[in-house]
């Protein structure tokens, strides 16, 4: 039987990456998903991609009214909410010394205020016992140079996951972070495959599996937080890296050999 038959889901980001890979799952799982973006082309691809069960809305996550826009439409369009999925997200370089208080401010928004106002959005129409998933990223532990804001964001976010799940626990709602590592996605600005390559060359000496994360991977454990199977998991962060967070010393950069 199918994880997710039935239910609704609704993905902040879902027109690429983590996102879409999360689309296409909940999909062959048996949802309906509503995709939300900003970019209207992809946002069209991916909806005509995978056919009637997605709705595809652009819409500004960190923009109140538009986002309680799109929620309408998606409840419009499908009847309910089950899931959320509030992954998008966005990442810049802001070094000490060097970075403009606009382009700190901006992942701020986008990735924290963003995120809190998908949710309020979202609330009133997520039924009891619904799941909402919050992306966040190791980038919040592991001290990546240049990454100030992001990492706070995404260090946030983790701390949200708790507060959301104490509130809403009442209503049987289970609100949970999931915290991917080096993954293979656009986020990192590498298009060319030569420079994916030498990125996961780079990055897979400090990981345990030796490799980037592929979305599909991330993915699984979306769905795996969307679906019944995770019922008694609450306010919980869930690390999907490869074994660099957990076990960082058994990466090849460490080894004798």
């Amino acid at each position: 039987m199918s994880k997710l038959n039935g239910k609704v889901a609704f993905i902040t980001g879902g027109n690429s990456g983590i996102g879409l890979a999360a689309a296409k799952l909940f999909v062959a799982e048996g949802a309906k998903v509503v995709i939300t973006g900003r970019n209207l082309t992809t946002l069209s691809t991916v909806s005509q991609e995978l056919g009637v069960n997605v709705h595809a809305i652009q819409a500004n996550s960190a923009d109140p009214a538009s986002m309680e826009n799109a929620v309408s439409e998606a409840v419009a369009t499908f009847g309910k909410l089950d899931i959320l999925f509030a992954n998008a997200g966005i990442t810049a370089s802001t070094p000490i010394g060097n970075t403009e208080i606009s382009v700190f401010e901006e992942v701020l928004k986008v990735n924290v205020t963003g995120v809190f106002v998908t949710v309020q959005a979202a609330l009133a129409h997520l039924k009891d016992g619904s799941s909402i998933i919050l992306t966040g990223s190791t980038t919040a532990t592991n001290g990546y140079p240049g990454r100030s804001a992001y990492a706070a964001s995404k260090g946030a976010i983790s701390s949200m996951t708790k507060v959301l799940a104490s509130e809403l626990s009442p209503r049987g709602i289970r609100v949970n972070n999931l915290v991917p590592g080096a993954t293979r996605t656009s986020i990192w600005g590498k298009s060319q495959p030569e420079e994916v390559a030498k990125l996961e060359a780079s990055l897979g000496k400090a990981i345990p599996l030796q490799r980037m994360g592929d979305p599909e991977e991330v993915a699984k454990v979306a769905l795996f937080l969307a679906s019944d199977d995770s019922s008694y998991i609450q306010g919980t962060d869930i690390v999907v890296d490869g074994g660099a967070d957990a076990s960082p010393l058994g990466a090849p950069i460490y080894s004798q050999k």
